[in-house]
C-alpha cells in the first residue's frame, strides 16, 4: 500500500522543486497568452490596431470653404432726407419762421400721398450767427432756426415728383439733403442670396475632396456674416421752381458669405 503524503510532510528540497514546477506552468501559461494575444504582447514602438484606429478617427480631415451669394431686385421704396431753414434777429423769430416753412413742407408730402407714419422729424435746431465787425469782433448777428425730416415714399416712380413738390412749396428755405432707394421687406432677397452662398460653399467642398482624393462627409459648422448693396444717393440742393426731378433707382443687391466646414473620409 502507497501512502501519499502531505506537501508539509516532504523535505525541503523536494518542496522547493514542487513550487519551482508550478512556477514554471504558470510562466508558460502567461506566455502562451501572449501569443495567442499579439495587441497585449506588441513588440516596442509598435502601435496597437485598435488605438491607431481610435487615433485616425479623432484625427479626421476637414476642408473649410467660403460661399458667397448675391441676389438683387427692383427697389420699391425711396427715402428723402429733406430739411428746412430759416434765420431771424431772434430766437423766437427764427423758429416762427421756421415753424411755417415745415408747415408748407409737410402739406406738400402729405398732398403727394406721403402717409404720415412715413414722416419724421430726425432733427431740430436753434443756433447764433455771427457777424465780425470793423474792429474784428465777433457779435450775434441773428439766429438760424432748422428742422430735418425723413418721408418715405412707397412709390418708386412718384420720387422726383415728391422732392419737386417739397422744393416748390418751401421755396428758399427747403433742403433736399439725400435721397436712398430700398427694398421695403429684404427677407425675400436675403433668402435667395443664402441659397446661392450655400450652393457656392457646397460644389467647393465636393471640389475639393475629389482633388484630395476624399468623398465629402458630414457638415461640421456653418456660420453666416451679412451684407447688403445700395445706399444713399446725394442729390444737390434746387431751386424752388424746380420741376420733379429725374432720378435712377438702378437694383438693391444683398449679400450673403457663408463659412462651412465639411469631414472628407
Amino acid at each position: 500500500m502507497t501512502t501519499r503524503r502531505h506537501p508539509h510532510h516532504l523535505p525541503a528540497r523536494a518542496r522547493v522543486l514542487r513550487r519551482a514546477t508550478v512556477v514554471g506552468a504558470v510562466l508558460g501559461a502567461v506566455t502562451l497568452a501572449g501569443a495567442a494575444t499579439p495587441v497585449l504582447a506588441a513588440s516596442p514602438g509598435t502601435v496597437p490596431v485598435a488605438v491607431a484606429s481610435a487615433g485616425r478617427a479623432a484625427a479626421s480631415a476637414t476642408v473649410s470653404v467660403t460661399g458667397t451669394g448675391r441676389a438683387s431686385a427692383a427697389p420699391d421704396l425711396a427715402v428723402l432726407s429733406v430739411a428746412v431753414e430759416e434765420q431771424g434777429k431772434t430766437a423766437k423769430e427764427a423758429m416762427e419762421a421756421q415753424n411755417r416753412s415745415a408747415k408748407k413742407l409737410l402739406d406738400a408730402l402729405r398732398k403727394q400721398s406721403v402717409e404720415d407714419r412715413d414722416i419724421r422729424t430726425d432733427g431740430l435746431s436753434v443756433s447764433r450767427v455771427y457777424a465780425q465787425s470793423a474792429d474784428g469782433e465777433s457779435k450775434v448777428s441773428g439766429y438760424v432756426a432748422s428742422q430735418s425730416f425723413t418721408a418715405k415714399v412707397r412709390d418708386v416712380d412718384r420720387a422726383g415728383s415728391v422732392i419737386g413738390a417739397v422744393t416748390e412749396a418751401a421755396g428758399n428755405a427747403g433742403r433736399v439733403n439725400g435721397v436712398s432707394f430700398d427694398v421695403a421687406d429684404r427677407k425675400g432677397l436675403r433668402s435667395r442670396a443664402r441659397e446661392v452662398a450655400y450652393q457656392d460653399a457646397y460644389d467647393k467642398a465636393v471640389q475639393h475632396a475629389r482633388l484630395s482624393g476624399h468623398r465629402l462627409g458630414r457638415l461640421v459648422s456653418l456660420s453666416e456674416t451679412e451684407g447688403s448693396g445700395g445706399g444713399p444717393g446725394a442729390v444737390p440742393e434746387m431751386p424752388s421752381d424746380a420741376p420733379g426731378v429725374p432720378l435712377a433707382p438702378g437694383e438693391i443687391e444683398e449679400q450673403v458669405t457663408l463659412t462651412a466646414v465639411y469631414e472628407l473620409i
